[in-house]
């Protein structure tokens, strides 16, 4: 992924992201011209306690060049009356396994790569300075802080210790002896600074999204590199919080995070290696898959507490959140082949069940877990079918999971009230959750304390993943030889069908009520049809039905609306402060996510449909989708937005712009799996 100069001016540059991560739930990120626009940029976004309490640490580092006793501002900084012009000496970015900088300034070059240590809060800075005729001098600013990632400093003053050995600088700041910043150049002159604070930092996106725009930052000093004429010099410099740094090579840092990116590309045998001279079309497959592969490797995260790996639902806010990483499941760990780390996450999952509830995620300040979610549990069911089918590793799921599995079930059963949930199963055999006041399915937007979209009752989705659920279980008790409990789960799985089917459509609207008792048209209906064991039977005319009527009102190219444009209330652009932004977020805004409940509504219809002509035709129709999904991601993560990934929502209309997260789990995820056709 590059953007050439004609792109790197400022209205393009602002627009562009990146993204780097660091496995415990820390990142790097901001625009491609270096200047930041949310109060979550930076270069150094730490975890205190991994992955969670995540803090500014190190906003981002301002470079000058002199030569011939004239000075050049490499840097772009925005403050409300004042833009610094560092883009214009930019002649490139790329994101390719790390970002690359590179600019020409009075005779010369100098290239910047930035690199996180994985599983480290490290972050490195390779510099590759070639001069021409006349010597030079390199001026480093270091911009540090220490808050927390959702606020901002507005300090005039820090509070700024400084212990200097060499070039290796240690810094306290605010009094947070606890947790030291260490700084390190390998070579040069560091020049401390007193009281130099970096005022009214401007976020654009911050006040796009209504919040305070303005920031100060710290300055704790200068580094200072005199390069004579005509050489080529590499310098590393290092911001930590780990203590011992002196002998990082951030060159060997960058090898190895690209030899660590190459063994998931080998490992997933996604990659076409053979000797042969590759085609263009082959060369350009292989580079998304890599993007793709990569985009994945952000969302992993390793949690301490647990000892086990987790899945991040997006960057820059979320933690990981239990309906997401298991809607995320098979696009980030089974279709790349991670079985170990799919394991770890399932166990992540199961480990903190609380009266049959998968935990919806866990606090961002004290890890505790939190139960408000209603259909996590029931998504777990679908992930444990997905891994079976992928590793046939039947003994694990026997050991580690079967009995919790049987548990949610039970209590499902018996009732469940934990956090206000109110679920339980009606007389009717189906599912009834929520209250008026309780947000618990994923359309789960809450402004003072008022539910946007109320879905207490019983919802569509719940539903149908509730039949799913007890004939996972059916199949699975006759495998593992308990065949005495099969009995009750297909009774189970049998009520809720007959139930549903009776109930749950709108011959009116010709689809599924996405509650009973409510008409809206939302893409909710599609978890009937899109699951292992699909509660609609695919071969009938209700099912083609409601397929239609999703495509005509909810599919485009980004993703499927969450909201039918013809219904009240529906918003299709997603803007403005907190309230106007929750008001809309599931109320017709574009979800890419929700694309892989239509591709597998297709594969479904495809397994149940005889005629060979008409199956042919359905296949036809599948590519075709598929193809489309290809061609319009590979522009978006190449071209829009955050490079190199997929972001939350999208506008619907056009030019459907990004939105919301930058980078989301569930979104590559599943863009992914209807790439490769999985």
């Amino acid at each position: 992924m590059k953007v050439t100069k004609e792109k790197l001016n400022l209205e393009e540059g602002l627009k562009k992201e990146w993204l780097i991560t660091n496995g415990i739930g820390g990142f790097s990120s901001s625009t491609v011209i270096g200047a930041n626009t949310r109060k979550y940029h930076g270069l150094l976004i730490a975890p205190l306690t991994p992955p969670a309490r995540r803090f500014l640490v190190f906003s981002k580092i301002d470079e000058s060049i002199e030569i011939r006793n004239k000075k050049y501002d490499l840097y772009t900084n925005m403050c409300k009356n004042y833009i610094s012009h560092g883009y214009k000496y930019q002649e490139e970015f790329r994101k390719e396994y790390v970002p690359i900088f590179k600019y020409k300034a009075g005779g010369a070059e100098i290239t910047k790569v930035i690199c996180m240590e994985y599983g480290k809060n490290t972050v490195g800075i390779y510099y590759k300075i070639k001069t021409g005729a006349s010597k030079a001098k390199l001026t480093l600013a270091p911009i540090i802080n220490f808050r927390d990632f959702h606020t901002v400093s507005t300090d005039h003053f820090f509070d700024l210790k400084q212990y200097q050995n060499n070039n290796k600088i240690k810094l306290v700041v605010d009094g947070n002896s606890q947790t030291p910043i260490y700084m390190h150049l390998s070579e040069g002159n560091y020049v401390q600074h007193e009281n130099d604070t970096f005022k009214d930092m401007f976020y654009i996106e911050e006040e796009k999204r209504g919040f305070y725009p303005e920031e100060n930052h710290c300055v704790p000093g200068i580094y200072e590199i005199e390069i004579p004429a005509k050489q080529e010099k590499e310098i590393s410099f290092v911001c930590s919080l780990e203590e011992n740094i002196e002998e990082i090579d951030v060159k060997k840092l960058i090898n190895k995070e690209i030899i660590r990116l190459g063994e998931i590309f080998n490992e997933s045998l996604l990659i076409n290696n053979k000797k042969s001279k590759k085609t263009k079309k082959e060369l350009e497959d292989d580079e998304l898959k890599k993007q793709l592969l990569i985009a994945t490797d952000n969302f992993i995260a390793y949690r301490p507490n647990f000892s086990l790996h987790t899945l991040m639902a997006g960057y820059p806010w979320f933690l990981d959140w239990g309906r997401d990483s298991l809607i995320s499941f098979e696009g980030l760990l089974l279709i790349t082949k991670r079985f170990d780390i799919a394991r770890e996450v399932l166990l992540t999952m199961t480990r903190d069940i609380k009266f049959g509830l998968v935990p919806n995620g866990y606090s961002g300040y004290d890890n505790r877990p939190l139960y408000n979610s209603a259909d996590a549990s029931l998504l777990l069911f679908e992930a444990i079918q997905k891994y079976l089918e992928y590793t046939k590793d039947e003994k694990f799921v026997k050991e580690k999971l079967y009995q919790k599995m049987k548990d949610i079930i039970e209590n499902y059963c018996n009732g469940i009230d934990v956090d206000n949930n109110n679920i339980y199963l009606d007389t009717d055999g189906l599912i009834v959750s929520g209250t008026d006041n309780t947000q618990n399915t994923w359309m789960d937007a809450k402004c003072n304390g008022v539910a946007i979209t109320p879905r207490n009752g019983k919802a569509v989705e719940m539903n149908a993943m509730w039949f799913n659920a007890n004939k996972i279980m059916e199949d699975l008790t006759k495998k593992l030889g308990d065949k005495s409990e099969a009995k009750k789960y297909k009774e189970l799985a049998e009520n809720c069908k007959k139930e549903f089917n009776e109930k749950f459509y709108n011959k009116d609207k010709k689809c599924l009520y996405d509650v009973l008792g409510d008409t809206k048209i939302r893409p909710n209906q599609l978890f009937a049809l899109s699951l292992t064991y699909p509660i609609i039977d695919m071969d009938t005319e209700k099912a083609d039905n409601i397929i239609k009527t999703v495509e005509k009102k909810l599919l485009n190219a980004y993703g499927l609306k969450t909201l039918a444009k013809d219904e009240e209330g529906y918003v299709e652009v997603y803007e403005g402060d907190s309230f106007k932004r929750d008001s809309s977020y599931h109320q017709g805004i574009t979800w890419p996510w929700l694309l892989g409940l239509y591709y597998n509504t297709l594969k479904n219809k495809l397994k149940a449909t005889k005629d060979k002509t008409s199956k042919q035709q359905l296949q036809e129709k599948i590519d075709k989708f598929s193809e489309k999904t290809r061609k319009t991601f590979k522009k978006e993560m190449q071209e829009i937005g955050c490079l190199g990934s997929i972001a939350e929502i999208y506008d619907s209309a056009k030019p459907q712009l990004p939105k919301g997260a930058l980078a989301q789990a569930w979104s590559v995820a599943e863009v992914f799996r209807i790439i490769l056709k999985k």
